[in-house]
Formats: structure tokens, C-alpha cells, sequence
């Protein structure tokens, strides 16, 4: 006979109703959805972290925008 702790109370799996084992099937799988989510979202945000260093890799610096726009450099 399982057991499961909620608020500090536990609960024989065997004595819930139908209803009460629906209801936690579904919160089980919610939360199970959830850290799946978390972890979509870890993984999309170190994609985009990559995809803004190699973007800015591939940027003209400043020098080399004012070269190509022919401006004349000025050294102090």
C-alpha cells in the first residue's frame, strides 16, 4: 500500500477515491510538464545566447563602419 505525503499529511493510495487518484494523476502530470517546460525554455536561452554571440561576431566594429562609409580618421 503506497503512500503520499500532502501538506504535511499522509495518504493510503489504495484508500482514495477514483476521483482523488484523477486528480493527483493529473497534478503528477502537471508538474512533470512543468520541469519540462523549464528545461525547453534552459535550452532555448543558451540557443539564443550562442545565436547573439555569433551575430555579434559577424557585426562591422566601428572602425570598419566608418572605413566603408569613407570617413576620414582623425589620430590625437
Amino acid at each position: 500500500m503506497p503512500n503520499i505525503t500532502i501538506d504535511n499529511r499522509e495518504y493510503d493510495l489504495d484508500s482514495l477515491s477514483q476521483e482523488a487518484k484523477q486528480q493527483l494523476e493529473m497534478l503528477v502530470a502537471c508538474e512533470n510538464r512543468l520541469r519540462e517546460l523549464q528545461r525547453d525554455t534552459l535550452i532555448t536561452q543558451t540557443a539564443r545566447n550562442a545565436y547573439a554571440a555569433q551575430l555579434k561576431s559577424l557585426l562591422p566594429t566601428p572602425l570598419e563602419t566608418a572605413l566603408a562609409q569613407g570617413e576620414t580618421l582623425k589620430f590625437s
